[in-house]
């Protein structure tokens, strides 16, 4: 079974970074498509990020220009690079793979980003 273990995350102020890492029990070489994924207190879960097997990389409006998205074949693990970091960023960040119709693995604990003066 495949697992994921996100960490990373902590309390920053705002313009502060964070890099999320994304631990993956298999080889991610021939997964096609891994995201990150962020959940704020009271709103539902949203992508904030894709990766492909061959690197293109897709990003929410929200965090364009902000976060960039990368994968280690070798970790194997996923990152998720956060620069300008805004209170509106604040969320649990989870990493998954994406599927037609949800998520291929159930989902984890996250990681908690907190971004706050």
């Amino acid at each position: 079974q495949v697992q994921l273990v996100e960490s990373g995350g902590g309390l920053v102020q705002p313009g502060g970074s964070l890099r999320l890492s994304c631990g993956v029990s298999i080889s991610i070489s021939s997964i096609n498509v891994i995201a990150w994924y962020r959940q704020a207190p009271g709103k539902q879960r949203e992508s904030v990020a894709t990766i492909t097997s061959g690197g293109s990389t897709n990003y929410a409006d929200s965090v364009k220009g902000r976060f960039t998205i990368s994968r280690d074949n070798a970790k194997p693990t996923v990152y998720l690079q956060m620069n300008s970091l805004k209170p509106e960023d604040t969320a649990v960040y989870y990493c998954n793979i994406p599927t037609r119709t949800g998520v291929f693995v159930n989902w984890g604990q996250g990681t908690q980003v907190t971004v706050s003066s």
